[in-house]
């Protein structure tokens, strides 16, 4: 019998797309084929993420279009899995336009769940779990250039932020065995990637218990960075509270460790992250920045920024825009803050910024991060960095991009060498968000 073609679309982070790779391994035990050809498709899902209001309003446009798909294709099945599954749940299976719910810790269910849709009713597993981790499962691998992949060093979170919906879409937060992370990083290392991303939503948590042997962060670092030289390691996401000394020093003592934090702010108010629930405050923030480049001055430090939180005065919100500048960040993921849903923040303080302030406070930090990324890229000029090639430049053919170290994406003429190859460039001029180089 010929295998069912399943496809998936993954909306929003690595974590999500991550777990695609999960649920194709798991169904593809099953005899299920991964496809990227919807019109091929026995099985489509929506992987989902709940983290904005936007998030989900896209998929409810997607769930729409598979809705009418479908009424062409009666014998298809259509499935949302992931955040906005694990937060809608019967919701999503009115109208008869989804086959199957499955949420974050039940995807080893889907076989079952597909088969019992012969009963003819919607199928759905939204329950979360204490244990599970996937740490047995081999993910199938669905970036296309064969260098870069996602390892989940663990799942949940435990910190509350008062406006993120996370901790209840995921549960609690669990660790992976250390030792099944380096076995999948020698696997993908061995077939041929060069670089591995650990993820979780608080990385710097992590924490492994077994009789005597205890395993933190820092220490899985070390394991995973000493699985050879040639293989670079990055990570996401690190929490200001956690980030440890320990973690920093390792990270400089390895080379192959990249030089890049993610280091999400939120608000540059110890007022706001107060709120947040943050659990630090504005000065332990800079305090955590002032260790990392006292041990590594080339590490590059990115952030997530809320802009119009609950009650945010005009005072907080220059606190915000003060810290950027303090901090000089390289990049920075910028939003308007969005309500969720069943968070302490939706259920405790009323969303009283105007959306016309929130705009604007929006396109102020916008504003200004550009120029700190435009600063921050003009230090590098005359630099030579190391670049892992990702592939061709999407504006020219005969040009490569790749990443260096620190992140920072640079492009270059180059028709010799290919995705996965180490060039030592040059840094000759820049944009906002380029490196413009050439070979050295």
């Amino acid at each position: 019998m010929e295998n069912k073609k399943l496809y998936i679309e993954t909306y929003g982070c690595q974590m999500n797309v991550s777990d695609t790779e999960v649920i194709f391994a798991i169904l593809g035990r099953h005899g299920y084929e991964r496809t990227e050809n919807i019109e091929e498709a026995d099985i489509i899902l929506a992987n989902t993420c709940s983290i904005r209001d936007n998030a989900e309003q896209r998929v409810w446009g997607r769930i729409d279009y598979f809705h009418t798909y479908k009424k062409q294709h009666p014998e298809v099945i259509v499935g949302i899995v992931g955040c906005m599954a694990e937060r809608l749940g019967d919701q999503l299976i009115k109208g008869d336009k989804v086959d199957i719910v499955a949420g974050p810790d039940a995807y080893k269910t889907l076989p079952d769940l597909l088969e019992h849709l012969a009963s003819g009713h919607p199928q759905i597993n939204v329950k979360l779990s204490k244990e599970e981790t996937y740490a047995e499962i081999t993910p199938v691998r669905t970036d296309k250039n064969g260098v870069s992949a996602f390892i989940s060093i663990m799942r949940g979170c435990n910190n509350l932020c008062s406006y993120c919906v996370v901790p209840y879409t995921r549960g609690i937060e669990r660790s992976r065995d250390p030792h099944s992370i380096v076995r999948e990083a020698c696997d993908v290392f061995h077939k041929g990637y060069k670089e591995v991303t650990l993820l979780g939503q608080n990385v710097d948590s992590y924490c492994w218990k077994n009789g005597e042997e205890t395993v933190d962060f820092a220490d899985l670092l070390k394991m995973v960075a000493e699985i050879d030289p040639r293989l670079r390691v990055r990570y996401s996401t690190s929490h200001p509270k956690d980030i440890s000394d320990k973690v920093i020093e390792t990270m400089a003592q390895y080379e192959n460790i990249c030089r890049h934090i993610h280091l999400p702010v939120q608000s540059g108010s110890n007022a706001m992250l107060e709120k947040m629930r943050r659990r630090y405050t504005r000065e332990w923030y800079l305090d955590r920045v002032r260790k990392i480049k006292s041990l590594m001055p080339d590490c590059n430090i990115t952030t997530d920024i809320i802009a119009g939180f609950c009650g945010e005065t005009e005072q907080d919100h220059q606190d915000t825009l003060n810290l950027m500048k303090e901090v000089g960040y390289d990049y920075a993921f910028m939003f308007q803050y969005s309500e969720r849903p069943g968070t302490l923040a939706a259920r405790h303080y009323p969303d009283d910024i105007s959306p016309e302030v929130k705009t604007r406070r929006l396109n102020e930090i916008i504003e200004l991060q550009n120029q700190l990324s435009l600063e921050s890229n003009e230090r590098d000029l005359g630099k030579i960095f190391k670049v892992l090639v990702e592939g061709p430049s999407k504006k020219n053919a005969n040009e490569l991009c790749g990443r260096a170290s620190n992140n920072k994406m640079c492009v270059f003429p180059d028709t010799e060498h290919k995705a996965g190859d180490y060039v030592d460039v040059k840094v000759i001029e820049c944009t906002s968000a380029t490196l413009i180089c050439e070979r050295v």
